[in-house]
């Protein structure tokens, strides 16, 4: 792919990771950064991620071959006025948010159908900023593409092997589609695992037994639960007629196996647990989803002094990076006692083939 420049309005966790993928995959690219955190235009220039950085949107913007809009949603209206001023008329422009209709309408009404590709790069981490951002963020997971119907064929070729070249896979979405898919999938999964969470707070004892036992199980559908608040509220109320119909399927379901119940329903409740697991064992255990896949495997280690420490030197003398380690007290529904996270999937590849050939018995996590 021949270079380009390209700008980006906001660098944050995506944006950064955008950004650095580009410098890493494509030879001679070019990065025009604006951001309103002076110490993240300072870092990205430092680690010359960053060509220009500068403090408005501004005529250094004029000469990108893409821009990405990657500032908070809530601030799209007005970076998108001080953009459309100095958007080349060769540029295309596109965005990160994880709702498409909103910024779709306000292309239209900016009139730049011609020149935008709404973009969502399923990836992401519990932790944000450019400080945390990392080019393999991007790699193996899908990348929703929804062109406008004006923008041109040859356009949307090219952003599509932009995006191939950055490690992810392209899919391309009408926006409606985006949003109804992104819905179930993402923002549903959100509101579940937060009231769940509510729930237990609210139905705990006074000592605190079931936060101090959840573990398993729980801990892993509520992971999610532990995001931003800020983001997920924006979400709520930009994709609200998606998530509110769905939420509404998924009460009716709740109370259908409540009868279930109620009526100890055996073959009912049976073909319920059944065709759940059949269709979660047909997911492609991979790294694309916008519930990013946790890279952690669990291992039976001796209740010995060192054990713990043994395996951390092994796979710190084969540079293999550890982002968690610890014991799992409450093994109800997986094996091993010893589980370690790790940053991306390669990692936990070679950890599993270095420590079996160890003599270790090692569980991947699905």
């Amino acid at each position: 792919m021949a270079s380009v420049t390209c700008g980006f309005i906001g660098l944050g966790l995506i944006g950064g990771s955008i950004a650095r993928a580009v410098k890493q995959k494509i030879e001679d690219s070019r990065i025009i950064a604006y951001d309103i955190n002076q110490d993240t235009l300072d870092a990205a220039l430092a680690e010359k991620i960053a060509d220009v950085a500068t403090d408005s949107i501004d005529s250094h913007f004029a000469d990108c071959d893409y821009i990405f809009l990657c500032a908070p949603v809530q601030k799209n209206d007005s970076n998108l006025q001080a953009v459309k001023a100095v958007l080349s008329p060769d540029c295309l422009l596109t965005d990160v948010g994880s709702v498409k209709t909103d910024i779709h309408r306000a292309i239209h009404e900016a009139g730049l159908d011609s020149q935008f590709i709404g973009g969502h790069p399923m990836a992401g981490s519990e932790r944000v900023g450019f400080v945390n951002s990392k080019a393999v963020l991007l790699e193996n997971a899908y990348y929703i593409l929804t062109p406008t119907g004006e923008v041109s064929p040859d356009k949307l070729t090219s952003y599509k092997d932009l995006v191939a070249k950055l490690g992810a896979l392209p899919l391309i979405l009408t926006c409606e589609q985006h949003d109804y898919v992104t819905a179930a999938i993402s923002h549903l999964p959100h509101v579940i695992a937060s009231s769940l969470v509510n729930l237990v707070r609210d139905s705990d004892s006074a000592e605190g037994i079931m936060k101090m036992v959840a573990a398993g199980g729980f801990k892993d559908i509520t992971r999610i639960a532990s995001s931003s608040p800020v983001m997920w509220q924006q979400i709520c109320l930009t994709n609200t007629e998606n998530i509110s119909g769905l939420l509404g399927a998924y009460i009716d379901s709740l109370c259908s196996i409540r009868e279930k119940l109620d009526t100890r329903n055996e073959d009912a409740l049976y073909d319920f647990f059944d065709s759940a697991r059949t269709y979660r064992d047909s997911f492609i255990n991979a790294s694309s989803g916008p519930i990013k896949r946790d890279f952690s495997m669990n291992i039976d280690i001796a209740d010995e002094p060192g054990a713990l420490a043994a395996i951390a030197t092994i796979l710190a003398l084969h540079n293999i990076s550890i982002k968690n380690i610890g014991i799992v007290h409450n093994r109800e529904s997986e094996g091993g006692v010893l589980r370690i996270e790790f940053y991306e999937e390669a990692s936990i590849e070679r950890a599993k083939e270095i420590l079996g050939n160890k003599g270790y018995t090692v569980y991947e996590r699905s």
